[in-house]
């Protein structure tokens, strides 16, 4: 047994999946098999969860089912929504909203149990799946001190969820770009809150506590959170009616990172960015261009003048989804939330695969402490 250290465990494999591929130096990502760029332009997010959890793309009729299930399973409990007013009373985070509203539906789950088999887990998947989406935008409402609207019978996960935000069923093109996002940060390999909801899953706990362990490790600002950084940049640069060029320059001469530009496994741009840049150029033609002006502004400028991507720096995916979702009118501090809507389904189709043949995930750490210490009674310390 070898007690090298991998810290962050870089490189180190701990399971076999079935579900995302991701290919860092020619930037490609597949969804059991099928490229997340047939998956975003020609599947439904109701399509791409079905295939997370079933294996393969269902028929019209699958569907059909899979759909009215999630829609029968929307609405909150009355007791979840007075927990979130009391949260919208003193402004908590939403994501501390949403992991908290999260743990307030277990109770209400027919099938709770700490120990559920495959049947139960992907039933409980399905129902927080449903709820999340009307958690957020019930939140939301909430601190802005209107009343939550009742989910749309009619709309799909992601054109309701815009529905529950604003009161206004979205535009075509805006209900098709959060859509595409949605499955865009459906699943990403064993990161770090992916890798989490396992862990806690391999103890035979349940899928809420796997999913509310996922949003806990979503939330640190290491994971979760650079789409909002980076929106928050490009509101600083408008407000201060600065050249995105000279925003830069100043940032780097003061040693800050650009967010949305990087990744741990990407060497190239990440090909969920190339989708997203274009759903916002979509946007900026039927809305303000600004916003995608300043992006693909910066972006030239880091990758052609600077060169940044010789040296494996480029987009990530929070560089556009920050513009896209400001454009259709969520705040910024709501986008790790909706990023956590999104990746439960691939927190929870792991869940799944792993507990086909689950093993306890223990670890071991290196001891580098004192072996020899003498105990000291209290009195002489």
């Amino acid at each position: 047994m070898s007690d090298e250290v991998h810290k962050g465990l870089d490189d180190v494999v701990v399971a076999e999946s079935q579900l995302s591929y991701i290919d860092g130096e020619n930037g490609q990502l597949l969804y059991r098999g099928y490229s997340i760029q047939d998956l975003a332009e020609y599947a439904t997010f109701e399509e791409v969860l079905f295939l997370l959890f079933e294996g393969e793309l269902p028929t019209k009729e699958q569907l059909d089912e899979f759909t009215a299930t999630i829609r029968e399973e929307r609405s909150l409990p009355d007791d979840v929504i007075e927990t979130l007013r009391s949260l919208a009373a003193v402004d908590a985070h939403p994501m501390t909203a949403l992991r908290t509203g999260v743990s307030a539906l277990e109770p209400h789950d027919p099938d709770q149990r700490l120990d559920p088999d495959r049947n139960v887990a992907l039933s409980q998947g399905r129902r927080i799946l449903a709820k999340m989406p009307t958690i957020l935008a019930a939140y939301e409402r909430l601190r802005l001190g209107k009343e939550p609207l009742d989910p749309h019978p009619d709309l799909n996960l992601a054109a309701n969820f815009l529905y529950m935000l604003t009161g206004e069923e979205p535009d075509e093109i805006g209900a098709k770009s959060f859509d595409q996002a949605l499955t865009l940060h459906a699943d990403h390999g064993f990161n770090a809150s992916t890798f989490t909801a396992v862990v806690i899953a391999s103890t035979r706990a349940n899928v809420y506590s796997a999913v509310t362990g996922g949003i806990g490790a979503l939330s640190g600002p290491l994971h979760g959170g650079a789409n909002q950084d980076v929106m928050e940049m490009l509101i600083e640069i408008d407000e201060n009616g600065m050249d995105p060029i000279e925003w830069i320059e100043e940032a780097r001469s003061n040693g800050e990172r650009v967010p949305g530009f990087g990744h741990r496994v990407y060497k190239v741009k990440d090909p969920r960015a190339e989708i997203l840049q274009e759903r916002s150029r979509e946007l900026a033609d039927v809305g303000e261009s600004k916003w995608y002006d300043y992006t693909t502004t910066i972006e030239n400028y880091l990758t052609e003048d600077l060169g940044l991507t010789e040296n494996g720096i480029a987009p990530n995916v929070d560089f556009y989804s920050g513009s896209v979702y400001y454009q259709l009118g969520i705040p910024a501090d709501m986008y790790t939330p909706i990023f956590a809507m999104s990746r439960a389904s691939g927190w929870i189709a792991h869940v799944l695969e792993y507990q086909e043949e689950n093993r306890l995930i223990r670890p071991l750490s290196k001891y580098t402490g004192e072996t020899d210490n003498e105990f000291i009674s209290i009195e002489e310390r």
